[in-house]
């Protein structure tokens, strides 16, 4: 069986599935990147690298249509060039939006191409004007012209995966059936709870085994998309109750969703100045993380926090669920696809720092019941996340078998 992936970033969303397919030595993996970074014995990375950057002079609205036709071609012109070597998939697979599987159709016109469907943009129902926030007439067709790219997958495609019923929903009703919801999984093998487990990071300068309340946040940036705002208003409440307390957060200081701070402050230097009577003692900014760090994080942590607007759902809180943390997250519709609140995780107003502190401080005061919602939580994952159980649905799909 031969496979070609495509992503900018490696391995990306297609961990699992390039990982159980190079494992058989009558299969061929070739993945498309643009990251240079990461291996993967018998996986064979083949870089790209767009001919430019987009033009300043092209029109904002085009901007993102252009960059994804400069991947697209760079991807295109190296997948003519695998052909002339005479390499022909049985599937391609590749993430949409970025660019580099528009073109696929015009080299392997006769191959399955399957497109991971990850968000569709829109200016109302989703994050865009999540809070009443107004959207203009001009960001409404700025963001409609971010769709283009999407759009030529949609058609071009053979088949799609989303990952949750909610992305799922974002996507136009005429292509629905195209696209199949099966999430990307969990290894539940390495994340998984470590009763008694200890968080000590000597490279971090961070020991905090003797802290018996330990409050969890993970973000890849730290933004208002992901209620970095609102978790650090909470957690001020939460420590001036809280004495023995102390918080970790697992992330970089940068913006990976929505603008930046018009005055150049990012987001953690902003709410550290609002908030001087934070204790700052008390509160751990890890940076980035190892996965074998991250996951010493998860095991020790005793509440985990996660907030997200209507969005792409993260894949920290499904693993912090596998490790049986207990979850407060936002009452927002990709959360509550997964959490039903007080059986496998506890709800709170996206917007009240004052009810996720409570939430918070609740859990944390109540031992047995944090503990029953932490392991039903992984039940959750086992039961419908766990990649034993998607990756064969993911594979049926992929072949269509």
């Amino acid at each position: 069986m031969r496979l070609l992936v495509m992503h900018p970033n490696f391995p990306a969303q297609f961990l699992y599935l390039a990982h159980y397919l190079r494992q058989m030595p009558d299969n061929q993996v070739v993945f498309i990147t643009a990251n240079e970074e990461n291996s993967m014995q018998n996986v064979h990375k083949v870089l790209f690298k767009p001919a430019r950057e987009p033009s300043p002079d092209t029109h904002h609205y085009l901007t993102s249509m252009e960059e994804a036709v400069l991947q697209g071609q760079a991807v295109a012109d190296l997948a003519f060039q695998l052909k002339a070597q005479g390499f022909r998939p049985d599937v391609i697979i590749g993430h949409s939006g970025w660019g580099c599987t528009m073109y696929m159709k015009d080299v392997f016109p006769d191959v399955p191409l399957v497109c991971y469907f990850e968000w569709f943009y829109r200016a109302h129902g989703s994050d865009c004007d999540f809070g009443g926030a107004v959207v203009t007439a001009e960001a409404e067709t700025r963001i409609r012209m971010k769709n283009a790219p999407i759009l030529i997958d949609l058609y071009s495609c053979d088949r799609g995966i989303s990952p949750t019923y909610w992305q799922h929903s974002q996507f136009p009703a005429e292509y629905a059936t195209k696209i199949k919801v099966i999430h990307d999984g969990v290894d539940t093998g390495f994340c998984r709870p470590q009763p008694g487990a200890k968080l000590v990071l000597p490279d971090k300068n961070l020991d905090l085994s003797q802290v018996d309340e330990i409050v969890t946040y993970v973000g890849r940036g730290f933004e208002p998309y992901r209620g970095f705002p609102q978790f650090m208003a909470a957690i001020r409440i939460l420590l001036k109750r809280r004495p023995h307390c102390h918080v970790v957060i697992v992330g970089e200081d940068r913006v990976c969703y929505g603008s930046k701070l018009k005055d150049g402050k990012t987001y953690k230097e902003a709410m550290l100045e609002e908030l001087p009577d934070l204790d700052t003692a008390r509160v751990h900014f890890t940076g980035y993380l190892p996965k074998d760090q991250y996951m010493q994080v998860l095991q020790a942590s005793k509440v985990h926090v996660y907030l997200t607007m209507p969005f792409v759902l993260s894949w920290s809180m499904l693993e912090a669920m596998a490790c049986g943390c207990c979850i407060v997250a936002s009452n927002t519709q990709p959360v509550m696809e997964v959490i039903n609140d007080g059986v496998n995780g506890l709800l709170a107003d996206f917007f009240s720092p004052g009810q996720i502190a409570g939430r918070i401080e609740e859990a944390l005061s109540h031992r047995r019941w944090r503990e029953g919602i932490g392991s039903r939580a992984r039940e959750t994952i086992l039961d419908r996340y766990d990649v034993r159980r998607t990756l064969p649905r993911y594979l049926e799909w992929l072949f269509n078998k």
